[in-house]
């Protein structure tokens, strides 16, 4: 075993020994999960990444963004999530006459007509269900893509001065068509940092494409299992949020989000040359949130850089802005993030014995620089 090798493994420290009964939880949390990918198995052919992902995302208490052309069966597997944990679901279709009070709810005047007495009383929208399938989200103009920004991040909705708070747990999946772009609405970079993840739902091959026609043209309707409730997802919420992080990892986590930043000194030459704006300090955060819950799905209650690496380019692509040079070179978010995959030591000891680490972190005697 490499020197490297041995020192991931040592984000497992000896002292950081799990309570039994979290580790009864991460067992249970893993075998759901295989549970769950059987079940969306009965409906959706292939996707594993993607289903790992969704599903790393509502363990952290997050919201997905999910990226795709049309007919990918991005709807379908949401709502077949949904049933699978046992949830309640709703549809936004988002378009552009859509209004903020269509998602929120509204107040309206209602009359008791034993007392002839005439009050307001609030309508829920269909923001109030545990997730939500905010569909081409990019289509509805800005005024009402903000209606999500406090429901997301306070989860919870005003109106009328009166707050209204949603079912917990609470998931936004929202999707967008990459191709389309002629009379939407690109969402803000603020809005975008509020999803946890950029999921790229990708063709399928040939034998799944084959196996999705010979699904979808004849009359088979599988029935579905519940795998989780409500209060049991809450409850393994808490348990991946318990999970203990190594220093090192961690530093690793924030090392690749600082990367990101252009008007830093010490970053690669192809993060100057290609982009406009980095990461912010939430990138850093939910990369060690989202290596978590991958952990705890793979049955592990420690994290590995290899959980890092996982979940780097579903937390960093949306975070960076390319450039115009980027786009000229036909260089994306993604490409970048690979190579600082590669190009980021684990940390300054580990690679400076193994000689991995790149210039740019080194300084005139050959230390390496503070990250």
């Amino acid at each position: 075993m490499s020197d490297s090798s041995r020192h991931d493994d040592s984000a497992r420290s000896d002292d950081q020994v799990p309570p039994p009964d979290d580790i009864a939880a991460v067992e249970r949390l893993r075998k759901s999960f295989e549970g769950i990918r059987d079940e969306l198995g009965k409906v959706i052919v292939g996707q594993r990444d993607v289903i790992e992902q969704l599903l790393i995302a509502i363990f952290s208490r997050g919201h997905c963004l999910l990226i795709g052309v049309p007919g990918l069966a991005k709807t379908l597997m949401i709502h077949t999530l949904a049933d699978t944990l046992n949830l309640s679901y709703n549809r936004i279709q988002f378009t552009p006459d859509l209004m903020p009070s269509d998602i929120t709810g509204t107040e309206v005047i209602q009359e008791d007509k034993a007392t002839g007495v005439r009050q307001f009383k609030f309508l829920r929208g269909p923001i109030f269900a545990n997730i939500i399938l905010a569909d081409e989200i990019n289509r509805t103009p800005p005024k009402t893509q903000a209606a999500l920004l406090e429901a997301m991040q306070e989860r919870q909705v005003t109106v009328g001065g009166e707050r209204h708070r949603l079912p917990d747990p609470f998931f936004v999946l929202a999707t967008q068509n990459p191709i389309e772009q002629e009379g939407t609405y690109p969402l803000p970079e603020a809005q975008l940092d509020r999803f946890m993840l950029n999921i790229l739902v990708d063709y399928p091959n040939m034998d799944e494409e084959h196996e999705i026609v010979r699904w979808t043209t004849g009359a088979r309707k599988p029935a579905l299992t519940k795998v989780l409730s409500g209060a049991e997802i809450l409850e393994l919420q808490e348990v991946v949020r318990k999970v203990p992080v190594a220093d090192h990892i961690s530093g690793y986590a924030v090392r690749l989000a600082r990367q990101t930043r252009p008007d830093r000194g010490d970053v690669p030459d192809y993060i100057r040359d290609f982009v406009s704006w980095g990461a912010g300090p939430r990138a850093s955060q939910f990369l060690v949130l989202a290596a978590k819950a991958r952990a705890v799905l793979h049955g592990r209650y420690y994290v590995a850089a290899e959980d890092i690496r996982a979940v780097a380019g579903p937390v960093l692509r949306h975070r960076i802005v390319t450039n115009f040079h980027a786009e000229a070179e036909g260089v994306r978010p993604d490409d970048l993030v690979a190579r600082l995959i590669e190009d980021v030591p684990l940390d300054d000891a580990a690679a400076l014995h193994a000689g991995s680490i790149p210039e740019i972190f080194k300084t005139s005697n050959g230390a390496a620089t503070p990250a």
